[in-house]
């Protein structure tokens, strides 16, 4: 077995990323899910405050308060990656009429690249 060169892990981690992208622009967890490790947590400030904890959830807000957003672009602005370890952020303009910059960071667990955390910022409405 070869090792993986740079290249490799940055496509392996695009398509995680991707995972996720799809499940926002689909307002569908199934989707995301599986990017995710079952541990995951996401936090961000809503109202001032400190919100978030388990990816549950993100994935009941996907599923309840989102909407199919087809018209949604993402672009994925970086992925530093040291070894197992790797960090991602993402700017997504109009899914379900948000914007927002959305920072993970990845570890590869048994040679698959899985989502441990995500931090987002929601960008005030134009």
């Amino acid at each position: 077995m070869t090792n993986p060169t740079y290249v490799d892990e940055y496509n392996a981690i695009v398509a995680v990323l991707s995972q996720y992208n799809e499940g926002g622009k689909k307002a569908d967890s199934a989707v995301m899910k599986p990017a995710f490790s079952d541990k995951a947590t996401i936090f961000g400030i809503e109202d001032g405050k400190l919100s978030g904890g388990p990816i549950q959830g993100l994935f009941d807000t996907i599923d309840s308060a989102f909407r199919p957003s087809p018209e949604a672009k993402a672009a994925i602005v970086r992925i530093d990656i040291v070894g197992t370890a790797a960090n991602a952020r993402i700017d997504t303009d109009n899914i379900s009429g948000y914007r927002f910059t959305d920072f993970f960071n990845l570890l590869k667990v048994d040679g698959k690249w899985t989502i441990v955390s995500k931090i987002y910022h929601t960008h005030p409405s134009a």
